[in-house]
């Protein structure tokens, strides 16, 4: 059985980017006779919209996406979260960091996605006095290549100990870290496929990675091209991407389905028939690799 799923931030409202991931990953589940599900990934308060997640299931819904079963909230599977880090400890794969980001930033090299962790708090003899302070918690990487083959970008590869270094799962204020709870929530809902963005092609070895510590399967991925400014800019909430206007649904629509090279759709009277037309015609070897510039 084919699970997909689609799994906004309600940091803010869709755009056009959104739209690309939203259609792409349904075409792509119900093309394939699966399931298409949608998680909110509401994990971090402070950066949160108030009324985004409701904004994001009412535009979703007017762009005639049905999902199957209950909308997952991040923020209401705090026990999930526990467990698997509880396993993880269990198995001695995660220490205790009290290190301070601007200390270790100090002395970082810069990896693949940003600075790489210098390990100082790995070695129980090297940590800094708790104080009473809260502790990140962070997993030992291995010092070995982690592969996988996407089904556009193609075969991508890191060397976490190299590129990344030893990543939190758990912040030191309390708030889960993205790459455990994702691959947690993967895991427990049974997704065996993932379309998103490349934004995202960078996570994707700790996510393999962490999948492995935990005995999870994994799923087979298609890091979709992200749609850009004229700056070359991904178009996000930072860069004022305009959120996704209701009364140019069918446009916006036939906009994305352009960008994902299906054919030309007739004439239609609801955006649900756009969708049957993109599931109907999907094929994922067709769509482009590189960044588009959007008009």
């Amino acid at each position: 059985m084919y699970i997909g799923r689609f799994a906004p931030s309600p940091t803010g409202l869709l755009h056009i980017g959104s739209l690309l991931t939203a259609l792409a990953s349904y075409a792509d589940a119900r093309a394939n006779g699966g399931k298409w599900l949608v998680r909110m990934e509401d994990l971090d308060p402070p950066r949160e919209m108030a009324g985004a997640d409701a904004h994001i299931l009412h535009t979703l819904e007017a762009f005639g996406f049905e999902w199957d079963g209950e909308v997952a909230y991040q923020s209401r599977r705090n026990g999930l979260y526990q467990e698997a880090l509880g396993r993880l400890k269990s198995e001695g794969l995660v220490y205790p960091c009290y290190c301070s980001r601007k200390d270790w930033q100090a002395a970082a090299t810069a990896g693949a996605d940003g600075f790489v962790y210098n390990g100082r708090c790995r070695v129980p003899a090297q940590r800094p006095e708790a104080n009473g302070k809260t502790p990140a918690w962070r997993i030992a990487v291995p010092d070995r290549i982690i592969g996988f083959q996407d089904e556009i970008v193609g075969y991508y590869a890191q060397n976490l100990a190299h590129d990344i270094g030893d990543f939190v799962l758990l912040r030191a204020d309390g708030f889960w870290a993205y790459q455990l709870a994702v691959v947690a929530d993967d895991a427990e809902q049974g997704i065996t496929h993932i379309v998103r963005g490349q934004d995202l092609l960078v996570s994707t070895p700790r996510q393999i990675y962490l999948q492995q510590c935990l005995g999870a399967n994994t799923p087979h991925y298609a890091h979709l091209p992200l749609l850009v400014n004229s700056l070359g800019q991904k178009w996000s909430k930072q860069t004022l991407a305009p959120a996704l206007d209701l009364n140019r649904r069918e446009a916006l629509l036939r906009q994305v389905m352009r960008y994902l090279n299906l054919p030309d759709a007739p004439e239609v009277d609801r955006p649900e028939e756009l969708l049957a037309w993109a599931v109907l015609h999907w094929e994922i070897r067709t769509i482009p690799c590189n960044d588009i510039v959007t008009e």
